[in-house]
């Protein structure tokens, strides 16, 4: 990364940044549990719709089970950033004690969400539905509840000039537990694992590999919680050139003092996030009607079509991994261009799933979608936290932060209701729409004016 105090100035006096330079091990220890966290959230997305439809779902309903996992992290993600600027336990920390209780949940109710069908409620019967609903919500708030503190900790911990690096290493390492998450069904069918299951019932290829990603959720953030030393209450104030007895701001005043980069960013990731949300409800059922010509969820073929899916979003995340390597070497002065560049790829995987009727041809189209992702998992948090003068509050605006990417997926969850049917209840032409969405949120990066709060 080039140093930042080549960058343009901002209309604030910087304050200087008091950081240390840490190193790369530390860097990379302070984002390893994120790896977990991504696994559960990327074996939800890959197979929430899957699971849902094989328990009786609507397609047509699909939005409303959608709409519980950003509703979970518009709600706890503030309040995590909120609440653990004012927390220190000894031995323990400030974030790291909302993340060892949301890893615990998290695995106890990844054991339960998948068995939604096992319980004889019936396919398609209320019991079951509501069953994985509450199972899905729960989920969502424990995972949210371990995700936020990864976050935290960078803008934390890492000076400006390595912040950069910091949250390109946290995309990373979430996008290698998104890659182990997706090949999972795969994986475990090849292995001789059923992929089908009575009427009603998840297979087994499913229920297993959320038990496998429940005991590396864990263990992963078990090595953050012990190998990771968050900065005492003095040092953090020292470090960050602030008194520790200093006020710590709500959450609506938080909101009126946020940098003009909070707002004009978060315009760029409602177009994002909108696009994403679509690629999570409608991939299997898109993939199953332009490949294997099934839309009937009970079949082999759209089981089969499920397991393509994970494995196309285990490309995605390889590729996103690549990708995220390249971004973590992009100078300041590049990163909007590279920003555009990247959901414009992503726009054009998106909207190429429409055109494509053959499975490894998909390759292509989940690589481009992959370069995107990583796009939006490193470069919003780095504008955000340069720009922060009031570090006292990071955890909040953080949190606040967040709702940029939930809000979005709720509207989209919403709108499918009336766009969905408009579209002739038809798959693939939502991912089409996704494309679209993308390109808008490329456009919009002009918008936006990387600032720097703190000299480094």
């Amino acid at each position: 990364m080039s140093d930042t105090t080549a960058s343009t100035p901002t209309a604030e006096t910087p304050k200087k940044d008091m950081l240390p330079t840490l190193p790369s091990s530390t860097i990379f220890l302070i984002n390893f549990g994120f790896l977990g966290v991504q696994m559960a959230f990327q074996l939800q997305s890959t197979n929430m719709g899957r699971i849902f439809q094989t328990i009786g779902a609507n397609p047509n309903n699909l939005g409303w089970f959608f709409i519980l996992p950003p509703l979970a992290g518009m709600i706890v993600q503030p309040l995590v950033g909120h609440f653990s600027d004012r927390t220190w336990i000894p031995r323990l920390g400030r974030r790291i004690p909302y993340l060892l209780i949301g890893a615990v949940i998290a695995m106890v109710v990844m054991f339960l969400l998948p068995n939604a069908g096992s319980f004889g409620f019936g396919f398609g019967s209320l019991a079951a539905l509501w069953f994985g609903a509450i199972a899905l919500l729960f989920m969502d708030v424990s995972s949210n509840i371990a995700m936020q503190p990864f976050k935290m900790m960078v803008g934390d911990m890492v000076n400006e000039k390595q912040k950069g690096f910091a949250y390109s290493i946290q995309s990373f390492s979430s996008n290698a537990g998104a890659l182990l998450a997706s090949i999972f069904p795969f994986a475990l069918t090849a292995l001789g694992i059923a992929n089908t299951a009575k009427k009603g019932t998840v297979p087994n290829s499913v229920v297993w590999s959320f038990y496998a990603g429940a005991i590396i959720l864990l263990l992963c953030c078990l090595l953050t919680v012990f190998r990771v030393k968050e900065y005492d209450p003095v040092t953090y104030a020292k470090y960050h050139g602030i008194d520790k007895d200093e006020k710590r701001k709500g959450m609506f005043e938080a909101l009126k003092t946020a940098p003009k980069v909070f707002w004009t960013v978060s315009i760029v990731q409602f177009f994002c996030w909108m696009g994403f949300q679509y690629l999570w409800t409608y991939s299997t059922g898109a993939i199953a009607s332009n490949v294997w010509g099934v839309t009937n969820p009970t079949s082999a073929g759209y089981q089969a079509a499920g397991n393509w899916y994970g494995v196309m979003s285990a490309v995605q995340s390889i590729a996103a991994v690549i990708w995220a390597l390249v971004l973590s070497r992009v100078g300041n002065t590049h990163h909007k261009a590279f920003y555009s560049a990247s959901l414009v790829m992503g726009a054009v995987g998106f909207g190429s799933i429409y055109f494509i009727h053959d499975k490894y041809t998909l390759l292509v189209s989940f690589i481009l979608i992959g370069c995107a992702w990583a796009a939006m998992n490193a470069f919003p948090f780095t504008f955000l936290t340069n720009a922060i003068t009031d570090s006292a509050n990071m955890g909040t605006y953080l949190g606040l932060f967040n709702s940029s990417i939930c809000l979005p997926q709720i509207v989209a969850s919403l709108a499918s209701f009336a766009i969905f049917p408009l579209l002739g209840s038809h798959m693939p032409t939502m991912l089409l729409l996704s494309g679209i969405f993308l390109a808008l949120g490329a456009l919009s990066v002009g918008v936006v004016k990387e600032v720097w709060a703190r000299k480094a």
